[in-house]
């Protein structure tokens, strides 16, 4: 890795390793070394859930376990893994074999999250719970500032359906309108009313369920900020 690409990283990263070594190992895949990330990966994936829920146990005091758990849950998930991986460019810094280079694994998302993980793996060897726990939220707060911590993680026909009950509006109908293609390979359209609001819209997906959350993802969004 050049130099002036490491420095760069090293910058993003607002964390200088003293043990230069374990920088190197958080980036180099088991396609080029044996000397690979995931031992390292195991150790983040542990310490960034113990973190993840210290923060939100303090700043979020209105949660409940529940709603705690379920954020926390999706926070250290390989996609957002993959996306905090992404704002540091981390795939064009690894170390990664021949085959997983001409693959595309700079841009797997698995690969991404895992190295994302042992990153964090390797600030927490190098300076501690302290030095984890500052390179971690530094990543996170401002994720956490763009997103709601209520509805993260919950399914469009579930935040429908606490929208309309919050407001004693009766459920939501789904209906199959439309199924084609042959049995193996069908295709759903789904319409998903709610006489009482006079909205109806329609999804569309590869199964009834799919087809449904896009219905119902549409219906929420029409919904939104408006008032019953």
């Amino acid at each position: 890795m050049p130099n002036k690409r490491i420095e760069t990283l090293k910058k993003q990263l607002g964390y200088t390793f003293t043990d230069p070594a374990l920088l190197q190992r958080a980036l180099t895949h088991r396609s080029y070394s044996t000397a690979h990330y995931e031992r390292l990966e195991f150790l983040g994936d542990s310490v960034l859930g113990c973190i993840i829920a210290r923060h939100l146990f303090a700043t979020y005091p209105q949660l409940s376990e529940g709603d705690l758990s379920r954020a926390r849950s999706n926070l250290v998930k390989e996609d957002t893994l993959m996306r905090l991986a992404q704002q540091l460019d981390l795939g064009n810094h690894l170390y990664l074999g021949e085959g997983e280079r001409k693959s595309g694994g700079h841009n797997r998302p698995s690969i991404l999250a895992d190295a994302m993980e042992a990153l964090i793996g390797a600030v927490l060897l190098d300076g501690g719970f302290d030095a984890a726990e500052k390179f971690v939220l530094s990543r996170y707060i401002p994720y956490l500032r763009q997103v709601d911590l209520l509805t993260l993680g919950k399914d469009p026909k579930t935040l429908l359906q606490e929208y309309l009950q919050a407001r004693r509006v009766s459920l939501p109908l789904y209906t199959v309108c439309e199924v084609k293609g042959e049995a193996h390979a069908q295709d759903f359209r789904v319409e998903c009313s709610i006489p009482a609001l006079n909205v109806v819209t329609q999804g569309e997906g590869s199964s009834r369920r799919s087809a449904e959350q896009q219905a119902a993802q549409l219906a929420y969004a029409k919904l939104n900020g408006s008032t019953v």
